[in-house]
């Protein structure tokens, strides 16, 4: 399992906890990671949002986002760590790079296609190619 992998790692801590608290554990779970040998690619702490449902009788959480580069094995110690902690509501991880080379693919080819018609009405402009390819990642 030598291929880096693109993950994005969510999580919702307790509202309780604050701005900093909340810094602090999302820098734990870098450490983690790159103690582990993967790599953050990216942070976003997206602030304090209401939950679709009650979580232990909790209306809202902050949300916390990592995109992580690596092999698969420091997420899971990431997961052993954030099951443990009670500030961490909810987590969930996702493999998003099959699903970027898929959208890159479908991109591609679109670009082929109008490159082939260049008479034709339906030819996309490339504002509009990155707007499908966008709908796609997400």
């Amino acid at each position: 399992m030598a291929d880096k992998r693109t993950y994005e790692v969510f999580c919702i801590v307790d509202p309780g906890a604050a701005d900093d608290e909340v810094m602090k554990l999302s820098e734990s779970v870098q450490k983690i990671i790159t103690g582990q040998g993967g790599s953050i690619v990216k942070t976003e702490v997206m602030g304090r949002r209401q939950l679709a449902y009650e979580i232990n009788h909790k209306k809202d959480g902050t949300y916390v986002l990592l995109e992580v580069e690596g092999s698969g094995s420091e997420i899971a110690e990431a997961e052993r760590r954030m099951r443990v902690n009670d500030q961490i509501l909810r987590y969930m991880t996702i493999r998003v790079d099959e699903d970027r080379r898929r959208a890159e693919k479908l991109k591609d080819r679109r670009a082929r296609k109008a490159a082939k018609q260049p008479g034709s009405k339906k030819k996309q402009s490339a504002a509009e190619a990155d707007e499908m390819e966008e709908g796609y990642a997400a």
